[in-house]
């Protein structure tokens, strides 16, 4: 039996000839033309250390594929590294390649006729990236994540690479000695691996096995232990499975199953890009899915995990405690979670996660859903005059869930953070962060270098910081992002002046600019759109069809 479709869609005779004779040329028989064809994504780049582990997983894929009767081809995703272009002009490329990603996956894939697709990324956006490609050729697909790192060590602490950024501000505000601030940065990042923490790039790793993308414990093994490479070729043998039966992405990423992923980012406080993110997958997935579902299943789904950057352990210590499978079985037997639900392997959700044993009593990452960190998730979606389309705040482990203060606006990263490094933000302040939104940044640049400066100086929890762009999965503090509309695009956030007041509260899930109504219209009036700031190339096209983050700044809506 052929589960080719290419070796279908070519008609006999001339035609077919030159097709098949460019196969020849890369070393095919005869035989080959009734295998599937299975194309092997693979980000690997020595760009970053996220990525710089991905080759031994490729080329273990290329193996399992052969090994299921499968013919891999293997193509190439590009990266940015998000903690290299933290702060930088750079950092406005990384969520533009998460849109790049999805098209070269979307491309190769159609363009070649392929019957399935394995991807395999690391750094953040090559996971949502990635995810979006597979659902929009939607053949036959899993995800293979590349692992998290493993922690950096100095006297007697873990280390990862939010301590350096942490460690800026500390160093600035004359709390670390130089000997020790340069020891960190050199210790941090030991080798290959994603940020360690319950990051970015580990929130998304860790919902796509729970959305079914991805097999069972595969989100957080470290790259550099061998057992990532073994699941690599059986995540190849599943999917060349998944081929036989024809069982397609959309036919796992359903509307349950994204719930389902969304309830163990809220159980694990993973990242506030999530949100950007699963609006953006479900966009490709064709699921209705709205910045509101993420506040529906906050409210009913604890918080169990105990994990930076708001606690205490990082990925690899969840892996050792019983990895996802223990935390989604928390949540099923509390019924928070969609047992139906099938997954890649062709099991259900329930079927995977019956042989999973209980919580073991000598960890504490994990805890039971009778005695949660967090009685709900920490993602909550905040509304008011200044976010009318809603924006997204990490409201767990902080004091004073609510404050009002005084605006200091800034209208750029880099100003914002030399007034932090001067010591001109002082507690009870309001920092403003605008334009740089999906369209104004362009392309949501993270805060993570002023919000951890704020950290480091002892500010974390007594300043505010609203944005329209985007906090890293590393940020922890009282923060709120994604606000829009955004100000390029004419939002509230743009009228705000030096010294306006502003509450944020996540009691009542609020963000409000407290000045009255005839004194906004004043400014409306007088308000004008700024110029682009690309008007060529990549960044220019991202600018003119990034849809508002509200609804995922994606590019086709």
């Amino acid at each position: 039996m052929s589960f080719n479709r290419r070796s279908k869609n070519i008609t006999e005779g001339v035609a077919r000839a030159p097709n098949r004779s460019m196969y020849y040329g890369m070393g095919y028989e005869e035989g080959d033309f009734g295998k599937p064809m299975i194309g092997v994504a693979n980000g690997h780049s020595t760009i970053t250390p996220c990525n710089s582990g991905l080759q031994k997983l490729a080329d273990a894929a290329v193996e399992g594929l052969r090994e299921a009767g499968a013919n891999p081809q293997i193509f190439g995703t590009p990266t940015i590294s998000d903690g290299m272009a933290m702060g930088t002009e750079g950092m406005k490329y990384s969520l533009v390649s998460r849109e790049v990603i999805a098209d070269c996956v979307e491309t190769c894939v159609g363009g070649q006729w392929m019957d399935g697709v394995l991807v395999v990324g690391g750094c953040d956006k090559n996971m949502p990236g990635g995810m979006m490609g597979m659902l929009r050729a939607n053949v036959p697909a899993i995800y293979v994540y590349g692992g998290t790192i493993l922690p950096g060590h100095y006297k007697g602490q873990d280390l990862n690479i939010v301590s350096v950024f942490e460690a800026v501000g500390q160093f600035s505000a004359g709390k670390m000695s130089e000997e020790d601030f340069c020891q960190i940065e050199r210790r941090a990042i030991p080798g290959s691996g994603s940020c360690g923490g319950m990051y970015t790039a580990n929130t998304m790793s860790s919902s796509f096995e729970a959305l079914g993308m991805s097999l069972p414990f595969a989100s957080t093994m470290a790259n550099v232990e061998e057992e990532i490479v073994a699941h690599t070729r059986e995540a190849a043998r599943v999917l060349v499975d998944a081929v036989k039966a024809d069982l397609k992405p959309r036919d796992i990423v359903t509307r349950a199953a994204i719930e389902n992923a969304v309830a163990v980012i809220m159980a694990t406080g993973g990242s506030t890009n999530a949100v950007l993110h699963f609006l953006a997958i479900a966009h490709a997935a064709g699921v209705e899915w709205t910045i509101d579902d993420f506040e529906r299943v906050r409210r009913k789904t604890p918080v169990l995990c105990d994990l930076k950057p708001s606690g205490k352990y990082l990925a690899i210590d969840l892996h050792r405690a019983g990895g996802i499978p223990a935390v989604m079985k928390e949540l099923l037997g509390a019924g928070l979670l969609h047992g139906d639900c099938v997954t890649i392997n062709g099991k259900t959700v329930a079927e995977n996660l019956a042989s999973v044993p209980p919580l073991r009593a000598d960890q504490d990452v994990i805890r039971p859903v009778s005695n949660p960190i967090y009685a709900a998730g920490h993602l909550a979606i905040l509304r008011g005059n200044l976010a009318t389309e809603g924006c997204v705040a990490k409201i767990t482990g902080l004091k004073n869930p609510a404050m009002t203060g005084p605006a200091r606006v800034f209208d750029d990263e880099q100003s914002a953070l030399a007034a932090i490094m001067d010591g001109k933000i002082v507690p009870g302040d309001v920092m403003v962060l605008r334009y740089l939104g999906p369209k104004g940044g362009p392309g949501m640049p993270e805060m993570l270098a002023p919000t951890s400066a704020l950290t480091g100086r002892g500010l974390g929890e007594s300043v505010g910081l609203i944005t329209d762009g985007r906090f890293s999965g590393g940020t922890w503090g009282m923060v709120v992002g994604h606000v829009a509309p955004e100000a390029h695009a004419g939002g509230l956030i743009a009228l705000v002046h030096e010294g306006d007041s502003i509450t944020i509260d996540s009691n009542r899930l609020l963000l409000q600019l407290n000045v009255d109504d005839a004194e906004i219209a004043r400014r409306r009036a007088a308000w004008r759109q700024p110029a682009p700031r690309y008007t060529r190339g990549v960044m220019a096209k991202f600018a003119r069809n990034a849809a508002s983050a509200s609804r995922g700044a994606v590019l086709d809506d």
